[in-house]
Formats: structure tokens, sequence, C-alpha cells
């Protein structure tokens, strides 16, 4: 293949840009962007604290056809609008004959990344020009603390793509007044459908400061295309409020006062996050920032990327809670800067940020790979028993295909790594192929020792087949709330507080222990019928007991 290559040799190689031709290039994005979507999404349980509200609130529209609001069981309260919730239970149940219903429904986080990611791209292309939006995408994918959140059933996931849409909404507002209106308006929607006012408070703050503060967002156009998205979303927003109204009164209400009375002090949680949770696009977009100081107030884009971070930052500081997964909107700023900041980088910078990455991707791959030797054969015997101790599995059956995968893909970014060249695009899709590879080991090799360390299957469906035939319902005491969760997508039985009117009668009762065994006063016609833990547990305990009739 031959490359015209195009030097700037005043500090940095933003280029050389090879000629390769762009169906490779698509179809290295579309390759590398398949497998970070789809390692991960099949073959585990639903894990503790990440999933377990989803799942039980999934379980319930497909058992009860509670589509407009739909509960968990550990509450009975309306923790969230039903968007992502309806989402999960329609690809559940188009793939209940291929999938089980965990991950099934962990296939609509996969659709909802995959929009997210064309959205992240476009909005690179818009901003910086061809080609820069295969660079957004890769640095997106890249991000350290992406990988795990946006491959769990959680609202949080499509909320993202709600707020990504919205932001490219922003971005092309000055182009495409009318077609940005349609998408800011459907964007708000969205997100706020999947998890209520934080997102759409968001967009809300971004879009009153960017007028309000610079000039250039000061136009009859961008006024227009902001009232026509307010009424978009207003009228879809509007449309489940009053339906949830008047189907579920009482769980609409006390979910609006909780969601507009829960601001809490504001914080710099986040701000630490951040420092290892948007590697590699914080740095990039700081240097970015730097190099165009002068022009930051008076170009639109940069105008819009500072805001919406600000805005973003603001809000979720005040309304999110202290979970890594509440800081993946920050990404989407910071990921448009860090695509167009990549070019500029100096040649040592960016040799440096390439062997780094080949340093820590390559140390976590030889741990990965080393700790699955240690389980297979036995040595090195003290990482073994350290696996044993975390994970609770004392052997770990050889699986072909994780193998093949896993040692594929090891190669791949090997490969990858040592015939690239040295540029700054190169920096940054060996970034992606690194982080890809090492959440595909992650998955495959150790899969089993994270679902064993993660995953409540074991213990709940051993409590399940121990269950009378003729139970009428289940009383708890001390379960905590994602345990009661799991509970209730595991056995089919929607669990009680002990403390409720509902629980009085109920002849079943579980009890969790934290390390000692609590003394229970039972009557007489209560006996023990079932005790378990799951095997990696060091704490927890669980207790069931049935009353005789």
């Amino acid at each position: 293949m031959r490359f015209n290559l195009e030097h700037d040799w005043q500090g940095n190689i933003s280029t050389p840009r090879a000629k390769v031709g762009e169906r490779a290039k698509i179809r290295l994005l579309i390759a590398l962007c398949a497998v970070w979507l789809l390692i991960g999404l099949t073959g585990h349980d639903p894990w503790k604290p990440l999933e377990s509200t989803a799942i039980s609130t999934i379980k319930d529209i497909l058992d009860h056809s509670n589509f407009v609001a739909p509960t968990a069981a550990s509450n009975n309260q309306l923790e969230n609008p039903p968007l992502y919730y309806l989402s999960a239970a329609l690809s559940a149940k188009a793939l209940s004959g291929l999938l089980p219903l965990h991950d099934g429904a962990r296939i609509a986080s996969g659709i909802w990344m995959l929009l997210t990611l064309v959205i992240m791209g476009m909005t690179g292309r818009e901003l910086w020009g061809k080609g820069l939006g295969r660079q957004t995408s890769f640095i997106f994918i890249g991000s350290i603390g992406l990988v795990i959140s946006a491959h769990t059933i959680s609202p949080e996931v499509s909320a993202l793509t709600g707020v990504a849409t919205c932001f490219y909404a922003l971005a092309l507002a000055k182009r495409r007044p009318y077609r940005a209106s349609v998408l800011l308006g459907l964007g708000m929607s969205v997100g706020f459908l999947s998890t209520g006012l934080l997102p759409i408070s968001v967009v809300l703050l971004c879009g009153l400061a960017l007028p309000i503060c610079f000039s250039n967002w000061r136009s009859v156009s961008f006024a227009k295309v902001a009232g026509i998205a307010v009424l978009i979303a207003g009228f879809i927003i509007l449309s489940w409020i009053l339906l949830c109204y008047k189907q579920a009164p009482s769980a609409f209400n006390t979910w609006w006062t909780n969601a507009t009375s829960n601001f809490q002090q504001f914080h710099f949680y986040f701000l630490n996050l951040l420092l290892w949770y948007a590697w590699p696009s914080l740095p990039l977009a700081l240097w970015g920032l730097w190099r165009q100081k002068s022009n930051l107030l008076y170009q639109a884009r940069y105008q819009l990327c500072i805001t919406f971070f600000v805005a973003a930052f603001v809000c979720i500081s005040l309304l999110g809670q202290n979970k890594d997964i509440y800081a993946m909107p920050l990404l989407i700023p910071l990921t448009a800067l860090a695509g167009v900041s990549i070019e500029t980088l100096k040649r040592g910078a960016a040799s440096a940020l390439n062997w780094f990455g080949l340093i820590l991707f390559g140390f976590m791959a030889f741990l990965i790979w080393l700790g699955w030797g240690a389980m297979m054969s036995g040595n090195p015997a003290k990482l073994k028993e350290r696996l044993i101790f975390l994970s609770g599995l004392t052997k770990l059956n050889f699986n072909i295909l994780a193998f093949v995968l896993a040692s594929a893909i090891t190669l791949i970014w090997l490969f990858a790594f040592l015939r690239s060249q040295r540029s700054n695009r190169a920096a940054a899709t060996n970034w992606a192929i690194g982080i890809t590879c090492v959440w595909t080991l992650l998955m495959t090799l150790w899969l089993p020792m994270i679902n064993s360390a993660r995953s409540y299957g074991d213990v709940f469906n051993s409590l399940k087949s121990v269950l009378p035939s003729d139970c009428s319902c289940l009383a708890t005491d001390g379960v905590g709330g994602a345990q009661l969760e799991l509970l209730h997508y595991y056995t089919n039985i929607k669990p009680y507080p002990h403390f409720t009117e509902a629980s009085k009668n109920c002849d079943l009762y579980l009890v969790q222990d934290e390390k000692n065994q609590r003394a229970i006063v039972l009557g007489s016609d209560w006996r023990e019928i079932w005790r378990g833990k799951r095997i990696s547990e060091r704490k927890e305990r669980f207790r069931l007991f049935h009353q005789s009739h």
C-alpha cells in the first residue's frame, strides 16, 4: 500500500496522514466498536449493585405489564421513568428463545451505546471536520471509566444517549437549525424518560448559559432551535407525566417529590473521579484548551464544549449520587475536545501517550493471563490462593472459545501497536485497541471468577429449590435493597420488608445475618428449612424459615 506522507516538522506529528482508503478506516472503526460493544453483554448474571434495581424493574414489566410506572422489589416506588426499562424488556422478550432474561435485557444497553458511539462520531465530524469523527469515537471508547458502565443493565446508559444527542444537536444548530431542533427535543425526551431531571437539567442549563455568556449564540436562529426543541420535548415528556399521574398518582407524586427535593451539597467527588475515569480524554482536552486559549471565548465550538462541561459538572454534583456511572455525561464534551486536541500534540507527548498505553495495557494483560494461568495450573500458588479468596472458585474450567478469543485479541493488539505509525492518530487508535483488549481478556479469561464474586444466582436458585409450592408470600428481615431485587428476579417472588402490613400473613421469613448469627424469636410453628451464602461471601448469610399450617 502506498502512502503519501505530509509532515509538519515543527514539533508535532498530527501528520503524517496516511492516505489509506476511507473504507479501510471505516472497517477498522466498525470492527473495533463491535468488539468493544459485544464483549461483556452476555454470559454472566446480573451483578450487585449495578444491575439489581434495573433487572427487578424489567421483570415487573414482563410479569405484570406495568409499562407506565414499573417498580423494583426493594421499595415498590418509582425509581426512574420507564424508557430504558421498556427497551430492555422488549429486547429480553424478543431474545427469550436465545438468551436468559438478563442477557437479553443487556442487549438493549449495547443498542443504546451503539447509538451513542455513532452520535459521538457525528459530533466530532460536525465540530472539527472530516476524519476527526473517527478519532472522537476512538477516544470515547478508550475512556477507562466508560467500559464497565456501558455494559450494565442501567437507565443511565440510555440517558447518556439522550445527552449525547443534545450535544450533537447544539453543535449542529448553526448549520442545520431545524434538524438540530428535532434532535435536541428528542434527546431531552430520551434523557428525561430514562433517569428524570438530571439529563434535561444539564441541557437546559447549557442552553440558557450559551446565549447569556456568548454573543455567538444570541441569534434568532438559535432561539428557534431552542423553542421548537422545548415544544417537542414538552409534548413527549408531558404525555408520560399525565399518563403516569392518571394510572399511578401515588407513585408519581412520591417520585416527583424525591426528584425535586433531592438536591445535595455541592461536592467534588466527580472532580477527583475524572482524574482516572476520563483518561485519556481529560489530559488531551486540557492540552487543547491551553493551545487554543486565545480562541476559547470567540469560537462557538469551544464555547459549547466548555459550557456543556460546566453545566454537566454542576448538575451532576448537585443531583447525582456518588457513583461512577453518573460521570458518563462528563465524557461527552471532554471527548469532543480531545478529538481535535490530539492532532496538535507535540511529537514527544504523542509518543509518551503511545508508550504509556503499551505499558499500562500490556501490564494489565500480563496480569490477567498470569492469573488465568495460575488458576489453570496452580502456579504461582500465592496468586491462585488470592484469586480463590476473592472469587470463591476453587477450580477454573478450560473454555476453548474464551481461550481462542483472548489469544486472538492479544495478538491483534500487539500487531496493531508494533506495526502502526508513530503518529497522533495512531496513539488514539492504539489506546482504544488496548482497552478493548484488556476488557476482552477480563470478559473471557476471568469472567467465571468475576461472576462468582458479583452474582447471587447460585444462592438464590438454591433458595428457590426449597420453596413450598403453596407459599403465600415472603417476609424479610435485614435483607438489603439489592439483595431483595435479585431475590425477586431469581425466585419470582416479590418479597416484603418484615415491618410492612402486607408481610403479616406471610408464611416464609428470610433473615440476612452479617458476620454473627442473630437470635430469631418466632412461634413454635416456624422452622428453618434452608440456609446459604455466596461462595465468595465472608460476611453475608441467609436463613429461611417456614410456617407450617
